[in-house]
């Protein structure tokens, strides 16, 4: 991939002199540690956006079905599921 583009950015003398050290320290240039922080950002955002998505998806879904009736009362669902975990942690 080619690398012909420049990022200038201003910060603390200290950090970025904590970070070449650090770097420098792995035997690493930091442009590609920089790279790579950049990446795994990216990376992270988007899985975000995606949970973010399949959030809003399943609870328009849950709406969607409520309205048309299929619903059921949180006491029914408690009820159930404190039913389930009573046999499951039944004392031997």
């Amino acid at each position: 991939m080619a690398k012909d583009a420049i990022l200038t950015m201003k910060l603390e003398p200290e950090l970025r002199d904590e970070f070449m050290a650090e770097t420098k320290a792995v035997h690493r240039p930091a442009s590609q540690v920089l790279r790579e922080l950049m990446r795994e950002f990216i990376q992270r955002q988007q899985e975000s956006r995606a949970y973010e998505e399949f959030l809003r998806r399943k609870v328009e879904a849950g709406r969607v079905s409520i309205r048309a009736g299929r619903g059921r009362p949180n006491d029914d669902v408690e009820t159930a599921f404190a039913s389930m975990r009573a046999r499951e942690v039944r004392p031997e």
